[in-house]
């Protein structure tokens, strides 16, 4: 049985994190003119847009700040993590309080979607940013923002909706997504709602989305948590739902390995390795369908970068909360995949779309959706909770050996 090496996974994460992925993006992304970031950058790490994607923004002053708060307080984070707070909150909010979604370099709004991830995203960055700065009015926008979050989330027809009600659907992205917001506003500023939350989100997800009888995760189900049986229905994302179960298998970890919510991730991880998984090139397959038939998307099979961050996160994760070797052995798995076919062995960072055979669809490490954020997180995350075991030496993490 595969053992791995965990002191080596440690450094490794560090050392990709600081000597490879964060050089390829700053601070030659700060934009000293406007403020923000300029992150729409080719292989090289050319500009190929000055346009920004505001949650994107977000992520970046997240990451920044987080760098600062966690690893070393460089005056250069500090510094990138105050040009996209104050650009965030002087661009990028409408008169309605609601924020854009893709902006100008200067700041004018382009396009705005009837989604709030970019405020989930606002509200992380002003968290940590105010825990970097000491910068109380940061976060007392951070508490004010993750209030309206809630609203957002919770009360029918406070945003305008994207469909009729003909067919009405609830989907597992905003219940997972704002149980990582909590967890981030606790860890960084604290707030008193998030425990209470935390628990609401995660009872949501496993009451309507998990579905232990096929052995899957919903990305998408019917207001009483049935299948929809319609393409859109019946899509799965295996990559989506593997986020969710770190996130939960977090949670169980902040509330002493809990383990109801121990057992809760592992089935969300063990359910969607299950569909995600291709056996034939390796690496997380970006859609599925519940019942093996055609998927709509013409991307179906591509692998995308950001499902592999969040499988090697919830495999480590799994794994050194358990001690079953079966998450050692799809770590090491995804983990290799994910670094010879996606790693940029000239100019850093990951490539972040290849075909399902592994080759290179296209050679954008920015856009729209792609930023400093996955590839990052991953490994901050993953250096820092090694680090946390191999410094208790497991005493404090385990729960079966």
């Amino acid at each position: 049985m595969y053992n791995p090496d965990l002191a080596y996974f440690q450094e490794f994460y560090s050392n990709q994190l600081l000597k490879d992925t964060i050089p390829f993006w700053f601070p030659r992304s700060y934009d000293q003119e406007y403020g923000g970031f300029l992150l729409m950058r080719d292989a090289d790490g050319s500009l190929i847009d000055d346009d920004k994607a505001v949650w994107i923004q977000g992520r970046a002053t997240w990451l920044l700040a987080t760098l600062y708060n966690t690893v070393e307080q460089r005056a250069e984070w500090l510094e990138g993590a105050k040009l996209g707070y104050d650009f965030l909150v002087k661009h990028c909010f409408d008169s309605d309080g609601r924020m854009f979604f893709h902006v100008t370099r200067d700041g004018k709004p382009i396009r705005k979607r009837r989604y709030f991830f970019s405020e989930t995203f606002a509200v992380i960055a002003m968290a940590a940013y105010a825990k970097a700065s000491g910068d109380e009015t940061a976060a007392i926008r951070s508490r004010e923002l993750f209030g309206k979050c809630i609203q957002y989330a919770t009360i029918p027809g406070l945003l305008e909706p994207k469909f009729t009600d003909t067919r009405p659907a609830i989907g597992i992205g905003v219940p997972m997504i704002m149980i990582n917001t909590a967890q981030q506003v606790r860890e960084t500023i604290g707030d008193e709602r998030c425990d209470e939350w935390i628990s609401n989100w995660i009872r949501t997800i496993e009451q309507y989305f998990v579905k232990d009888d096929i052995r899957c995760v919903m990305e998408q189900v019917a207001p009483d948590g049935s299948i929809i049986n319609h393409i859109d229905g019946r899509t799965l994302n295996p990559g989506h739902a593997i986020e969710g179960a770190w996130f939960i298998l977090e949670e169980a970890r902040y509330r002493g390995n809990d383990p109801a919510l121990i057992n809760l991730g592992c089935r969300m991880l063990d359910y969607m390795w299950e569909r995600g998984w291709d056996n034939e090139y390796g690496g997380i397959i970006y859609f599925r369908d519940v019942f093996n038939k055609p998927v709509q998307e013409y991307w179906q099979d591509m692998k995308f970068w950001w499902p592999q961050n969040e499988a090697i996160i919830a495999t480590l994760l799994a794994y050194l909360m358990t001690g079953n070797k079966k998450y050692a052995e799809w770590h090491r798995m995804i983990h290799e995949y994910a670094y010879a076919h996606f790693h940029d062995t000239q100019y850093g960072e990951w490539y972040g779309y290849l075909h399902r055979n592994g080759s290179i669809a296209q050679t954008a490490k920015g856009n729209l959706f792609k930023g400093p954020f996955h590839l990052p997180r991953q490994e901050w995350y993953c250096q820092k909770i090694l680090k946390e075991y191999l410094a208790v030496k497991s005493t404090q993490w385990m729960v079966n050996s």
